[in-house]
């Protein structure tokens, strides 16, 4: 019998053989404009401490993966010369090995990630070629509000800042629970209503590095992005000019409009921003005041002493 080879009887299936590539083709994408591709001293030694704590846990994983397959080849049932024994007892070597390494890892992991993190403790100032640039950030439904009170101006879901140069943040929300991150330069932070948490970043190369809300906060939650801007310190100058010279400021009526939900709001300057309009979006958050959709945003009403 003639026994040719019929193509319908094994197809081939090429599309398999894309799949590897495919895979590395992700793998590569995902090292790219996020914590594997750090542009600043934060997001370095964040990365730094990934991958120290991954090759601690490596020195575990590797030999009890490679004693597991070394077991079970040896153990097989095909195999005449294994012989394990029956007979119960106690093996005190066997018994420290076992439970003197997990313990060597545990505390070794534990040091390095304790020492890790304290040395990225967010209101650590960080050094700079200048003095560092204050930005205050306002988590709303769904936008971020970054207000410099040192300009005098406020920008929608866009951020500049001057490369190498610190820049302090002072973030809170108006709303609900969010998180503040820009992976490329590291330290995701918590905002929260009525409070303010402090972080420290800085961008060593210029660029432009995507930011994030890395928390649900509703259903704008996946339209609350913004850029992230390095630029020079003369082309900072030269934003902060033009922002001065266009747009309109934001005063109570402006952020009334601004703080209304809202998905996937376009980048926005403001001209002007008054003066300590941070600590009051806190208060008014504290006071339990805060506006409704549609409703007039006012200062809280101060209190003297008679």
């Amino acid at each position: 019998m003639n026994r040719t080879a019929n193509p319908q009887r094994h197809p081939r299936r090429p599309g398999l053989l894309w799949w590897p590539l495919a895979a590395s083709a992700l793998l590569l994408a995902s090292c790219q404009q996020g914590i594997l591709d750090p542009q600043g001293p934060i997001a370095s030694a964040e990365l730094l401490l990934l991958l120290n704590s991954t090759a601690i846990m490596l020195v575990v994983v590797v030999p009890v993966i490679l004693a597991t397959l070394g077991f079970a080849w040896w153990y097989r049932a095909s195999n005449p010369r294994a012989f394990r024994s029956t007979d119960e007892g106690y093996e005190g070597r066997t018994e420290f090995v076992t439970w003197s390494i997990p313990v060597l890892i545990v505390i070794l992991l534990g040091g390095v990630i304790w020492i890790g993190s304290h040395q990225l403790d967010p209101r650590a100032p960080l050094p700079g070629k200048a003095d560092p640039l204050r930005v205050e950030v306002v988590a709303l439904d769904w936008k971020w509000l970054f207000i410099y009170p040192d300009q005098g101006i406020a920008a929608v879901n866009e951020l500049v800042v001057p490369v190498g140069t610190p820049v302090e943040f002072r973030l809170t929300s108006a709303t609900v629970m969010n998180s503040f991150f820009i992976p490329q330069l590291g330290s995701q932070i918590y905002t929260m209503g009525g409070m303010t948490t402090h972080l420290n970043l800085l961008a060593d190369a210029p660029g432009e590095y995507p930011g994030l809300s890395a928390m649900f906060s509703g259903d704008g939650f996946s339209d609350m992005h913004f850029i992230a801007k390095a630029v020079s310190a003369g082309d900072f100058n030269a934003w902060i000019g033009q922002v001065r010279g266009g747009g309109t400021a934001l005063d109570d009526a402006a952020y009334a409009e601004l703080a209304k939900p809202s998905i996937a709001v376009p980048p926005t300057t403001y001209r002007s921003v008054g003066p300590n309009f941070f600590e009051r979006i806190i208060e008014q958050t504290v006071s339990g005041s805060q506006r409704h959709a549609g409703a007039a945003w006012a200062p809280p009403v101060r209190q003297t002493g008679g």
